[in-house]
């Protein structure tokens, strides 16, 4: 064994590296936002100095701004001190589970406090440590702590105890995309058009904040209470190991390792094949979804660039867009197998089954725009050209929110789970050890049981983006009353 310089036993280990970069952060974090709520708080009695001082406003007007002033300050000092309180699942009522994974469950809670309805998805830490999936859940909360977009699940808090990890989020009541597609079969173009559009939304923001989902499929599209979608399930994003990472790898290793041999041995099975499964003499053969909605970790919709292990970036989410387009408009996902391998194989050579059947009567910019979103990545174009495409014509980008959903749920009240599945519950997260630190680790037994820096509250964050929005606000008041003020003097 050969020993590092300057002896090794001075080597700080990982676990006390990774400790003392989340003490520096949180210590940051902290400076930083008491000296920004100072600056701000001292910005907001200028402007009040200012208006008191301004000889438009009438006595009555003044004494009201003060009033409105201090009641702003004091609601504002309310939710700061309402933020850094502890977050903890007894504080939850559940409901009802709607979801089950490889890792963890989503209920549908309800905040004993404020009767607030919830999404909450619960991890098991042991399991995830044990199969070093913690990145896949930890991609997740960063990305959606950033995120502050109508077209993304909103996270309202992430916190932790010895047991489990939590994320809470918003509760989108009308299930999601692919029960849609299983209870339509097929969506017309019009319909399509409009989930097309909010999802390209979707995609467009994750790619601005610098991510790329790598997940998408119609499961991760979510359709929210008021019928406009949400996407969700972000622990695949950007280039974190995750569950499927590891399949993933074994696909691309059977690509890689395909030969000449065993192309022409693929079209020779294509050559038996009166043509693919999902068709009979050229036309469309219906597909059980509820088959498909069950099966896990299924490449169905990943980039071909993917598989050959060449290189990826954010065009990958344009492709398994296209995909999901397709399954709209046709009934079925085009490269779907009843083996994961066949269906790999079948990405490879996609112009073979990338094809519209005879008895589906789409228009010509509708296929136009799938092929120009399945095919390589050199070719595939994104959001710029999306958005120019003749087919989304009619769309007003700029407040796709005027469009009117086509479906909207039906529900009976706000924690209705109409729209999801009957799951039976495995996890019980009401007998847990609650005793752990929010910033850091467990104060029970299992000292391991720590994940650094992953609380969060977005009471906290919105307090701050609200007082900086207030602070920068203020600021611009003042210099445009200076210039005001010069111009006045200038002119006497």
């Amino acid at each position: 064994m050969s020993s590092k310089k300057g002896g090794g036993d001075d080597e700080p280990s990982k676990e006390a590296k990774e400790k003392a970069e989340h003490l520096k952060r949180s210590i940051e974090k902290i400076k930083g936002q008491r000296l920004k709520y100072s600056r701000d708080r001292r910005k907001r009695a200028a402007e009040l100095e200012m208006k008191l001082q301004n000889d438009d406003y009438e006595q009555d007007d003044k004494r009201q701004i003060q009033i409105q002033h201090f009641l702003d300050e004091s609601h504002s000092l309310r939710n700061q001190r309402a933020a850094k309180q502890k977050i903890k699942a007894s504080d939850f009522k559940i409901v009802k589970i709607i979801g089950k994974g490889a890792f963890g469950e989503v209920r549908i809670v309800r905040h004993k406090d404020n009767a607030k309805v919830f999404a909450m998805k619960t991890m098991l830490k042991k399991m995830m440590i044990a199969k070093n999936q913690l990145g896949h859940i930890v991609a997740e909360r960063d990305l959606m702590s950033d995120a502050d977009n109508p077209w993304l699940v909103k996270l309202y808090f992430a916190f932790q105890d010895a047991t489990y990890l939590y994320l809470v989020m918003e509760y989108c009541g009308g299930g999601d995309l692919m029960g849609l597609l299983i209870k339509k079969d097929i969506l017309s173009e019009s319909h399509t058009r409009f989930y097309m559009s909010e999802l390209a939304a979707a995609i467009n923001y994750v790619h601005d904040l610098g991510y790329v989902h790598r997940d998408l499929k119609p499961d991760n599209v979510l359709i929210s209470n008021e019928g406009h979608i949400r996407l969700s399930d972000f622990g695949l994003a950007k280039s974190f190991q995750s569950s499927n990472d590891k399949q993933l790898e074994n696909w691309q290793q059977f690509v890689a390792t395909l030969k000449q041999g065993d192309i022409q041995k693929m079209k020779d099975e294509d050559a038996k094949m009166q043509d693919q499964p999902q068709r009979k003499n050229g036309k469309r053969e219906k597909v059980d979804r509820k088959k498909l909605y069950s099966t896990v970790g299924t490449p169905d919709y990943i980039a071909i660039e993917v598989l050959y292990q060449k290189g990826y970036d954010k065009k990958v989410d344009w492709w398994s867009m296209g995909v999901i387009m397709f399954e709209c408009l046709v009934g079925y996902a085009p490269f779907h197998a009843n083996d994961p391998l066949a269906t790999c194989r079948k990405i490879v050579r996609y112009e073979r089954y990338f094809k519209i059947p005879a008895d589906v009567k789409l228009t010509k910019q509708a296929v136009d725009l799938m092929k120009a979103l399945v095919c390589p990545a050199h070719r595939r174009i994104g959001w710029d050209k999306i958005k120019a495409h003749p087919w989304f014509k009619k769309v007003n980008w700029n407040d796709l929110k005027s469009h009117k959903p086509p479906f909207v749920p039906k529900l009976k009240n706000e924690v209705d789970a109409t729209y999801f599945d009957e799951i039976e519950e495995e996890q019980d997260i009401e007998e847990v050890d609650e005793n752990v630190k929010q910033s850091g680790y467990s104060t029970a037994a299992d000292e391991q049981n720590r994940v650094w820096g992953y609380t969060f509250n977005r009471n906290d964050a919105q307090g701050f983006r609200d007082y900086a929005k207030k602070a920068n606000q203020a600021l611009a008041n003042v210099q445009q009353k200076k210039k005001q003020d010069a111009i006045k003097n200038g002119d006497q």
